[in-house]
């Protein structure tokens, strides 16, 4: 049973659903302190969504020198799994660990909607368990969510109709190996039927798929 920490930083407020979520996968999820130095031997890694310190000065900005910061950068250079969701897309921008920024909304409006994203690239760890060009039914939940990037990232999802002004439509990205994945939509929170759509499960199966991999490797 892969072994996933979800790492909890002051202002974290979706971390509860990821480690619910990834459970109910079949994952053995639990809390990682953002002041801890390691990740307890852990397969794979989640920057939840919520306000890191608040998100004082830019959001991850604080987040990003965090102790637990140095245990995600070695995880992610052995090439084992990181998932940054909404605020912890942020940090993994704000850490270098995928390309790219996270800029204020177009118009400058908090967004809490139903979106509609596509697969771009299934070979991530957040979609290795899609289809290319799958649609994805999944909400947003952010004020800093308009993707820009002065270099041609590798695009895992883009969004159907751009709700924030992002650039090429682009909802969530990845490392140049793709075991690094940032993406603003929240999986957690369409992975059950009853929360209005369950398509965010085949994001985080990924995930956990990619922990089984390496597991077996």
């Amino acid at each position: 049973m892969p072994k996933i920490a979800v790492v909890v930083f002051p202002g974290s407020n979706c971390e509860q659903d990821v480690v619910h979520a990834l459970r109910a996968e079949g994952a053995d999820a639990d809390y990682a302190w953002h002041g801890d130095d390691d990740l307890g031997g852990a397969d794979g890694v989640v920057l939840p969504g919520g306000f890191a310190h608040g998100d004082y000065l830019r959001t991850g900005a604080i987040a990003r020198f965090s102790p637990v910061m140095h245990a995600v950068r070695s995880l992610a250079d052995e090439g084992k799994p990181v998932l940054g969701i909404c605020n912890g897309f942020q940090i993994l921008a704000e850490a270098h660990l995928v390309p790219g920024a996270l800029i204020k909304n177009e118009g400058l409006r908090f967004l809490c909607v139903w979106t509609e994203v596509t697969v771009e690239d299934t070979g991530t760890i957040a979609t290795r368990a899609c289809e290319k060009g799958q649609r994805l039914r999944i909400p947003i939940n952010h004020y800093e969510g308009n993707y820009r990037a002065n270099v041609e990232p590798r695009v895992a999802f883009r969004y159907v109709d751009n709700p924030n002004g992002a650039w090429q439509n682009i909802a969530g990205v990845s490392n140049d190996a793709g075991n690094v994945v940032g993406l603003m939509p929240h999986p957690e929170r369409a992975s059950h039927e009853s929360l209005g759509s369950a398509d965010g499960r085949t994001v985080l199966t990924s995930l956990i798929e990619s922990c089984r991999l390496l597991q077996r490797a």
